[in-house]
């Protein structure tokens, strides 16, 4: 009885080892390795650079020279303005993708207008009108008229145009008279300046030498005013104002005129004895001259 019992244990024991030492199925274990194995993180997809905008167009400008010198041969000048734009995205020169208006500008000073009318059939100054200050010399130049590429509200803005020239009227002469009487003494001052060749205006006198290369002569009178000259240009592009540039210019007497001119306005008394000894002494040069040619 207990060999039975002890046979029973052995095979007992026997068939547990054995069923514990069974491989497993391959296909099983795959899937075990599959469930159990943690999946390893994907590097992070790199990200597209940002776009970048279109670089905004600018205009570089210069003036061929800051000074000009007034002397007793001064007969006249030009000014040189050139340019370039940067970051154009014009295809040619000839392809008027830009336009370009280029400003010489005097110094503002007072200015008188006299309104003649008919008194007693003879023409008379009738009214006055005083502006504080008006540009002593104005002149425009640009790739074509300016109506054809910018507004009027644009031009009045910037000052740019003979119609938009600033032209600051003193109070005592502006309550005087009406918004159509204001027009039109405006208007004479134009004209005025105009027959004077110190209003001037070039439609396209501005040339484009390349994609972003530029260029303009403004021609300065004889009689222009010395003092300071602003050079202003401005860069535009169906319709919109883009950039604009400013540089200075100055006309100043040298030599002998200069000297005169300090003379007279700083020493004005001893300036008017000496104007009238030399003229006393050329009086009687030129008397003993003409005696002597008498005899």
């Amino acid at each position: 009885m207990m060999m039975r019992r002890a046979a029973l244990v052995l095979m007992t024991l026997w068939i547990v080892a054995a069923g514990a030492a069974e491989p497993v199925n391959a296909g099983e274990g795959a899937v075990v390795a599959q469930a159990t194995k943690k999946p390893k993180p994907r590097p992070a997809a790199p990200q597209p650079p940002p776009l970048q905008p279109t670089a905004q167009e600018r205009v570089e400008a210069d003036v061929s020279t800051r000074t000009i010198a007034i002397t007793s041969g001064y007969s006249g000048a030009e000014i040189l303005v050139f340019g370039a734009i940067e970051n154009s995205r014009q295809p040619s020169a000839e392809s008027g993708f830009y336009d370009v208006a280029v400003v010489i500008e005097g110094a503002p000073e007072p200015l008188m207008v006299r309104k003649k009318g008919r008194v007693a059939g003879l023409w008379v100054n009738t009214s006055t009108f005083n502006f504080n200050a008006v540009p002593s010399y104005y002149a425009v130049a640009s790739t074509r008229p300016l109506e054809e590429f910018a507004d009027a509200a644009l031009l009045e803005e910037n000052a740019l145009g003979l119609e938009a020239v600033r032209m600051s009227a003193a109070a005592d002469s502006a309550v005087r008279v009406s918004s159509e009487d204001l027009v039109a003494f405006k208007d004479a001052v134009r004209r005025l300046k105009q027959s004077a060749d110190l209003f001037k205006r070039a439609d396209y006198g501005v040339i484009f030498t390349g994609r972003s290369l530029f260029r303009a002569t403004i021609s300065l009178p004889a009689t222009v005013p010395v003092g300071p000259l602003t050079a202003r240009v401005f860069l535009f592009h169906e319709g919109q104002l883009l950039s604009k540039y400013q540089a200075r210019v100055v006309l100043e007497r040298e030599g002998i005129e200069r000297w005169l001119y300090a003379f007279a306005f700083e020493r004005p008394f001893l300036y008017g004895i000496v104007a009238v000894l030399l003229a006393l002494i050329t009086g009687l040069a030129a008397s003993a001259v003409f005696r002597r040619r008498g005899t």
